[in-house]
C-alpha cells in the first residue's frame, strides 16, 4: 500500500510551484533580477541575458510549507530542511549581490565557504543532538550492512556535503538541467525512505514535486532561471537528506551527473595550469563541452535526467 504522507507532498508542492510561477517571475523581472550571460560562455546562451534568476524561492516556499505541515509527524525532516534552507539563503545572498548590487563575483570564495562550513557545523550539531541518527554509512550492495568510521565521519560529512552542494551548482548550467536531475534524485530518496522506512519521505516528496511545478518555468526556453539560490538549496538538500538516511554513499550513485560535473571543472582547471594553457574538454563543466560538440541544450538535459533515472533504479537494486 502507497503512503499517503508520501504522494500528498508531491501534489502539494507542485501546485505550490506551479502557482507562484506566475506571480513571482513578473516580481524578479521589475526588479531586474537579470541573469547576465558570459560573452566567453557558449554563444546561444547570450539570448538569455535578462531572463530573471533567483527563481529557486518559487519551489523552496512550498517545499519548505508543505515540509513543516507533516514535519510534527516527520520530525527527522527537520534537520534536511534546515542545511536545505540554509544554503538557499547562502545562494540568495550571492545571487543578491551579484545581481542587485551589481558586484560580478558576489560572494568571495572564502566567505561562500566559510558560510558553507558553518551551516554544515549547525547541521552537524542538529543531528547529534537530537539523536534523530548516527553518521554510519549503509554500504550500497551489501544487503543492509553499516559501516562506522568512527571519528573519520566527521570529516567526511563535511567533504560529502560541501562536495555535493558545489556539484548541484555546477550542474545548474541549462535550462531545467539542475531541476530535471534533482527532481529524479528527490524520487529516489522518497522511494529510498518508503523502502528503509527512515520517517523522511515527504520532504523528499515535496522537493520532487516542487521541482516539477518549477519544470513549468524553467525548463527550455527558461522564463526564469533558479540561480544559486536554488541550486545550493537543493545541494543542501541532496547531501541533508543522504545523512539522515545514513546513505551518503549513494550520492556516488544516484548523483553520479554532480560528480562528473564537478570532477569536469577541477581536471580542467587542473590540466589547463599544468599545461600553460591546453584544456581536456572544449568548456566546463561538462554540460557545455556537449553543447560545443554540437547537442542543442534539451538533448543535454534530456541524457542526463534519463542517465539519472537508470542511476536513481541501480540506487535503488544497492539498497
Amino acid at each position: 500500500m502507497i503512503d499517503s504522507m508520501a504522494v500528498l507532498p508531491v501534489f502539494l508542492a507542485f501546485a505550490g510551484s506551479a502557482a507562484l510561477g506566475p506571480v513571482l517571475i513578473p516580481v524578479l523581472t521589475r526588479l531586474k533580477m537579470d541573469q547576465t550571460e558570459r560573452e566567453l560562455g557558449v554563444k546561444s546562451h547570450l539570448q538569455k541575458a535578462g531572463t530573471p534568476t533567483m527563481g529557486g524561492i518559487i519551489f523552496l516556499i512550498p517545499v519548505t510549507v508543505v515540509s513543516l505541515i507533516f514535519i510534527w509527524k516527520y520530525p527527522k525532516i527537520g534537520p534536511v530542511l534546515f542545511l536545505m534552507l540554509a544554503f538557499g539563503l547562502i545562494g540568495f545572498l550571492d545571487d543578491y549581490l551579484k545581481v542587485v548590487k551589481k558586484q560580478s563575483d558576489g560572494l568571495l570564495p572564502k566567505q561562500k565557504l566559510a558560510l558553507q562550513f558553518a551551516a554544515t557545523l549547525v547541521f552537524v550539531l542538529y543531528v547529534r543532538l537530537s539523536g534523530y541518527v548516527d553518521f554510519s554509512l549503509r554500504i550500497p550492495f551489501a544487503h543492509g550492512k553499516m559501516l562506522d568510521i568512527g571519528i573519520f565521519a566527521y570529516p567526511l560529512l563535511f567533504f560529502a556535503v560541501l562536495g555535493t552542494v558545489n556539484g548541484v551548482n555546477f550542474t545548474d548550467g541549462l535550462d531545467g538541467l539542475a531541476s530535471s536531475v534533482t527532481a529524479v534524485v528527490a524520487c529516489f530518496f522518497a522511494v529510498a525512505a518508503l523502502l528503509l522506512g527512515t520517517g523522511t519521505a515527504p520532504v523528499s516528496s515535496a522537493v520532487a514535486g516542487g521541482l516539477m511545478g518549477f519544470l513549468l518555468y524553467n525548463a527550455y526556453r527558461a522564463k526564469v532561471f533558479m540561480g544559486d539560490t536554488g541550486s545550493l538549496a537543493l545541494g543542501g538538500y541532496v547531501a541533508g537528506i543522504a545523512y539522515m538516511m545514513n546513505t551518503p554513499l549513494f550520492i556516488l550513485i544516484v548523483g553520479l551527473i554532480y560528480l562528473i560535473e564537478v570532477l569536469s571543472v577541477i581536471l580542467q582547471v587542473s590540466y589547463f595550469k599544468a599545461s600553460h594553457g591546453k584544456r581536456i574538454f572544449k568548456m566546463a563543466p561538462i554540460h557545455h563541452h556537449f553543447e560545443l560538440c554540437g547537442w542543442t541544450e534539451t538533448k543535454v538535459v534530456t541524457v542526463f535526467t534519463i542517465a539519472t533515472a537508470l542511476l536513481a533504479l541501480i540506487g535503488l537494486m544497492a539498497l
